[in-house]
């Protein structure tokens, strides 16, 4: 039975950690909490998982001594925490799973989605990477149809929940409401402006060609994850306001003729994938209705006469739990013996 540590256990995505392990039975021998000198002491609430009883854990300051005895560390701090300690958890002879960007583009470490790539996670040498979130969907959404018959291009507008910023993001957005509602003028602080009742085409900083990093994050992390440095990605990211779950509008060029109907059943067949695609009864995913769960759902499914061998869909999912949390201890699940 492994022993698992969670570096950045209080914050939005460190507390979905404890709740995936909770949710999968993920078999450890122990659970560490592990956080900055400022949490330490506080007790975080944990359901229990394998040989870990249901309580309370303490949360420890997180130091390089800290992954002693650790065989898996899951990392939900900002990149240069996950620098920081790479070393650290290395010597321990720990595997990091890192849930940053610092180390997705590195070439030695696998940046995996386990229905899409879990091969992958063989050549590891001590880091495996967790994709951006809203890479994540989209790859799992992707993949049965890549398989059918193969994908040339991907043109994809994303409507990001602002818990996506962790939770000041989902602070910003109750508190900008309520002052509206007051009639006060809103306070800006965590978006370059305002997310009440507005939406942001920016999302993290902008590049030398005025894309934004998020965007081109899913570019080059879509051709690691798939394998495939063919595959042409155009997107724009935008922050709406949602609380939680990402949706995307995708749509998507193929090299061969593929019907609606192959689509269907090949996405229904495909794991993690639930479709929800019925006009009729105004079936289709929406993320108000989906925070909490664990599947990439897919809807809107339809032809884009636009292009030679087009179709379009629409992909809501989690970004705390698929787009995070659980794909990471998916990861984790993957190197059990």
């Amino acid at each position: 039975h492994p022993v698992v540590a969670v570096a950045g256990a209080t914050g939005a995505v460190g507390a979905e950690f404890l709740q995936v392990l909770h949710d999968v039975d993920f078999p450890a021998a122990e659970v560490r909490a592990l956080a900055s000198a400022r949490s330490a002491g506080k007790k975080l609430p944990f359901l229990g998982c394998g040989q870990v009883p249901a309580g309370e854990l303490t949360v420890q300051e997180m130091t390089p001594e800290s992954f002693e005895g650790v065989d898996i560390a899951l990392f939900s701090c900002g990149a240069s925490v996950s620098k920081e300690m790479r070393e650290a958890v290395a010597a321990a002879g720990a595997v990091m799973i890192d849930n940053s960007s610092a180390f997705r583009m590195d070439e030695d470490v696998p940046l995996v989605v386990p229905e899409v790539n879990p091969g992958d996670v063989a050549w590891h040498n001590g880091v495996i990477a967790n994709p951006n979130c809203s890479t994540i969907q989209m790859v799992v959404a992707l993949k049965p149809l890549h398989d059918v018959a193969g994908i040339r291009r991907v043109v994809v507008s994303t409507y990001q929940a602002v818990s996506g910023s962790g939770q000041k993001g989902i602070s910003e957005l109750e508190t900008q409401v309520r002052q509206m509602f007051n009639l006060k003028e809103p306070e800006v602080n965590v978006y370059p402006h305002r997310i009440a009742f507005n939406c942001i085409p920016h999302i993290d900083k902008f590049l030398e060609d005025d894309s934004t990093k998020e965007e081109w994050k899913m570019v080059v992390e879509t051709k690691k994850i798939m394998g495939d440095q063919d595959i042409r990605v155009a997107a724009t990211c935008v922050r709406v306001p949602v609380l939680r779950c990402h949706a995307e509008a995708v749509y998507v060029e193929f090299q061969d003729e593929v019907s609606v109907e192959a689509a269907r059943a090949a996405l229904e067949a495909f794991p993690g994938i639930v479709v929800m695609d019925d006009c009729a009864t105004n079936t289709y995913p929406m993320p108000g209705l989906l925070a909490g769960t664990n599947e990439t759902y897919v809807g809107r499914l339809r032809r884009d006469d636009t292009v030679d061998h087009g179709l379009a869909m629409w992909v809501v999912a989690d970004q705390i739990r698929k787009g995070a949390a659980l794909n990471a201890v998916q990861i984790a699940q993957l190197l059990l013996p």
